[in-house]
């Protein structure tokens, strides 16, 4: 427990239990008292075993996610089929309607969705906020342009299933998941194990109201991936997470010959190379812990040419330690706007522990600490249990058999290697078998031309971060960090449709392997 600090509050409405009643509220189709509900075969079911769930953001009890076992799970796909069969004939119209219907629910309910993924996963409220439009705006630009892209192209036989990850519920999976069905498939989703539960749970109520087709089940991975990854009905598997779980769903998709989209971490990393423009750099260096790096997009490793170290410290350390950490519904009166963050919580207190141990092995074992985080300065409410909080680390060339020099962290922690030469940089930028992202900041367009066809990352940016994107630019991986069918823009409809015979949609697979 942290000693009591300010005198903060919570900001008045935004309790848990609060939320919660408005989730009743809303939805009392898929809300108990002290449950929700799965979703298969077009109804709220009181099945699977609710396990005791806390939030990370100061350790309050939520509900958990009602687990499911693998005959049920197998009973919800084939549910799913049926209705994929139906749906893939529902005329484009119609599905562009209810899709649309469903958006402009998702808009109303815009304060509660981006409070629930405050409580559940920890994000500060402006990146909360930000989930929820990036997939109603998201949606809207596929409705706009939906007639073209599924010319010449039909649903898939099945339903696509979709794996995700914990943190971006509403802009990667509700976004998928609503593009899928627009497209002309019934969707089953699983619910993350980490969190996200009860905000998931409110947006797929809203659009099974509007009549789309969907499941969302919870349970282990182990438990479920027979249903949602090996089972014949399914059409697609979209999947976002680990690499450990992203390889055993690649070997089940690519032995089944199974369409799949698979977006596995990497180590992004930015690169500092004959470079001057130190103020640029200062500016963005904040815009890079949003989230507490928790993201698939983040810059956790800086490689940096040696005999610029002290120009580039001279930028990064004033910026680093400009971050504002703390409770994200903590303010100073009741009825203040909610606080500015830079980060909040981690997502348990066991990811934080991870963190904390591996930072200590690399301290030990020879890295330099070159910023460590006060929790004098967070915003934490007086007596808050703060132990999903890691303020923001910063080493300098941890040791070579450390997760944090070849793994992505997944938290607020920085690495920076040290290089002499452009073939050092290189192969320092790409420590880990592929990344999604990548950026080298150097004076001379020339050498960026030169340097960034080597780097093994999907995007790479001169000078600028480096995102997803969701609209007009299609988006993947290189190496372990992505398989199968690359999305974005057109390319995340073509994914999940069948094109003219013989199509083989741009990615990642084996290479005597056509999409079916």
């Amino acid at each position: 427990m942290t000693p009591a600090g300010p005198a903060l509050a919570l900001k008045r409405g935004s309790s848990w239990a609060n939320a919660w009643q408005r989730c009743r509220t809303v939805a009392p189709e898929a809300f108990r008292d002290d449950r929700v509900l799965n979703l298969w075969d077009a109804a709220w079911r009181a099945d699977g075993r609710v396990l005791p769930a806390t939030s990370p953001v100061d350790g309050t009890p939520v509900t958990g996610p009602p687990r499911l076992d693998g005959t049920t799970a197998h009973r919800a796909v084939r549910a799913s089929l049926d209705q994929h069969r139906a749906w893939r004939h529902v005329p484009l119209p119609e599905r562009r309607a209810r899709v649309a219907a469903t958006l402009d629910a998702l808009a109303r309910h815009r304060e509660l969705l981006a409070l629930l993924l405050v409580w559940e996963i920890g994000k500060p409220w402006r990146l909360a906020q930000a989930d929820v439009d990036r997939a109603v705006d998201g949606v809207r630009w596929y409705l706009d342009g939906i007639d073209g892209m599924l010319e010449e192209r039909s649903p898939l036989d099945g339903p696509v299933s979709n794996i995700a990850s914990w943190n971006y519920p509403m802009s990667v999976l509700v976004h998928a998941m609503l593009v899928q069905a627009l497209a002309g498939n019934a969707v089953v989703a699983k619910t993350p194990t980490d969190g996200g539960v009860a905000c998931l749970t409110l947006a797929c109520a809203l659009a099974a109201r509007e009549g789309l087709p969907l499941t969302l089940v919870s349970g282990t991975g182990g438990e479920l991936s027979p249903a949602l990854v090996r089972a014949p009905e399914i059409g697609c598997v979209s999947f976002v997470g680990g690499r450990d779980t992203g390889a055993a769903v690649a070997t089940a998709v690519t032995d089944l010959g199974k369409r799949h989209i698979l977006e596995q971490e990497g180590l992004n990393t930015w690169g500092i190379w004959d470079f001057s423009d130190w103020d640029t750099l200062t500016a963005v260096i904040p815009r890079l812990f949003d989230y507490g790096k928790q993201r698939c997009t983040a810059y956790p490793r800086f490689v940096v040419q040696r005999r610029l170290f002290d120009a580039f410290l001279t930028a990064y350390l004033p910026a680093v330690r400009t971050l504002r950490v703390g409770h994200p519904l903590a303010v100073d009166a009741p009825d203040a706007p909610y606080p500015a963050l830079d980060l909040g919580p981690v997502i348990n207190a066991a990811k934080a522990k991870e963190l904390h141990d591996q930072v200590a092995d690399a301290v030990d074992r020879g890295a330099v600490p070159l910023h460590r985080g006060s929790a004098a300065g967070a915003r934490f409410l007086p007596g808050q249990d703060t132990s999903a909080y890691v303020q923001p680390v910063t080493l300098l060339n941890p040791p070579r058999s450390s997760p944090l020099h070849h793994a992505e962290p997944f938290g607020p922690v920085d690495t920076v290697v040290l290089v002499d030469t452009e073939a050092e940089l290189l192969a320092a930028m790409n420590a880990s078998n592929g990344a999604l992202v990548a950026t080298v900041s150097t004076d001379d367009p020339a050498t960026f031309g030169r340097l960034a066809p080597q780097i093994r990352a999907f995007k790479v940016g001169h000078g600028v971060p480096r995102s997803r994107g969701d609209r007009d630019e299609l988006f993947g991986g290189h190496g372990a960090s992505w398989r199968g069918a690359f999305v974005g823009g057109e390319l995340l409809v073509r994914a999940v449709t069948r094109g003219p015979a013989g199509e083989r949609l741009p990615g990642n697979f084996p290479d005597h392997q056509l999409m079916p």
